[in-house]
């Protein structure tokens, strides 16, 4: 099994990605791009706006043509392939809200299995087996027969990715599949993707701006850049290589590389000392920045913060006076009148 489980289902060879254009030289966004999928991994593109993911997701799809190179999915030339056989091969998740409100989850989870039946559409045993299957795997079996406007956008989403599971292909693409979620539902998704990934042993690669859930789920991550080259990494090579903080680096924030998070930058004014370094001084630490103070262990001999952490109270030690404080919303306050 190991050669085997390892193979790649998604390669591309030589591949340009960009737009031909009548008048002047075609426009490359990126070159030579040797890329490899293997089945059971989780790959997240990343990038901030313009720099190419849409136009890798569908050259690398076929709705696009590359510059120049070709996308194998099992060794198969997605471009000289037709219709049907390209939709045994990858299936897509689009961004787009589904606005289907009179079809049951179990009537959209079935067109999925459309390149595998009759001309008549009509249903096998297997065909019904796989949709049952897919809807296991999202935990919506038991809403089949709903109608898609009565579900919550998670729900619908989980439909989507079943509807991707019963086509039953080896690569599943997916185009910001959290785009229009909340948060316990981004996390959801994500989880799910990843669990697929592993349990049905298919090549998920999608789009995504959810850098943090990305740096927790995805086996790979591609990293998009203007006017750079493809980075390609664990996750967490490309946070010790600075690759990450290079990559969305701005004024108003900078990326930490101890806790995967971004940091709003604000205007520094007072200094002060911290004394307790547990999740009470993190959470501290982090409204105090908020305010604008600057934070350090240091004493600085103006003023300092006790974390008095079995009674979860804060002392403002000032100019030989100390102030008790029970919440964090005291504590800034305290700073403020001391």
């Amino acid at each position: 099994m190991g050669d085997n489980y390892c193979k790649d289902i998604l390669e591309t060879e030589g591949l340009a990605i960009g737009y031909k254009q009548k008048r002047s030289e075609d426009l490359c966004l990126l070159s030579d791009l040797n890329l490899t999928i293997c089945r059971g991994e989780l790959v997240c593109l990343l990038g901030p706006n313009g720099s190419g993911k849409s136009t890798l997701m569908r050259t690398i799809a076929g709705l696009q043509a590359p510059l120049k190179g070709k996308t194998l999915v099992e060794g198969k030339p997605i471009r000289e392939r037709n219709f049907g056989e390209i939709a045994r091969l990858l299936s897509i998740v689009l961004t787009e809200r589904l606005q289907v409100g009179n079809l049951s989850v179990y009537h959209i989870v079935s067109l999925g299995r459309h390149p595998y039946t009759s001309w008549m559409g009509r249903l096998s045993e297997k065909d019904e087996s796989m949709i049952k299957w897919a809807l296991e795997q999202v935990g919506l079996w038991q809403y089949a027969n709903k109608f898609i406007n009565q579900l919550s956008d998670g729900e619908r989403q989980r439909v989507m990715i079943a509807k991707a599971l019963a086509q039953d292909t080896p690569l599943i693409m997916l185009d910001e599949p959290t785009a229009h979620l909340d948060l316990p539902n981004r996390v959801e998704i994500m989880r799910l993707l990843r669990s697929l990934a592993k349990e049905t042993d298919k090549a998920i690669l999608l789009s995504t701006h959810e850098l943090d859930l990305a740096l927790q789920a995805a086996d790979l991550i591609w990293l998009m850049s203007k006017n750079q080259d493809l980075r390609i990494g664990a996750p967490e090579d490309l946070v010790l290589s600075g690759s990450i903080e290079d990559t969305f680096k701005n004024k108003s924030f900078n990326f930490d590389r101890k806790s995967g998070n971004f940091i709003m930058n604000y205007q520094k004014k007072e200094t002060i000392q911290v004394v307790g370094n547990d999740v009470m001084g993190f959470w501290t630490q982090r409204a105090l920045s908020r305010e604008g103070y600057q934070v350090t262990c240091e004493a600085t001999g103006n003023c300092a913060i006790h974390l008095i952490e079995d009674k979860r109270e804060w002392e403002i030690h000032r100019n030989g006076k100390i102030t008790t404080c029970k919440n964090i919303q005291e504590l800034l306050l305290g700073l403020k009148s001391s």
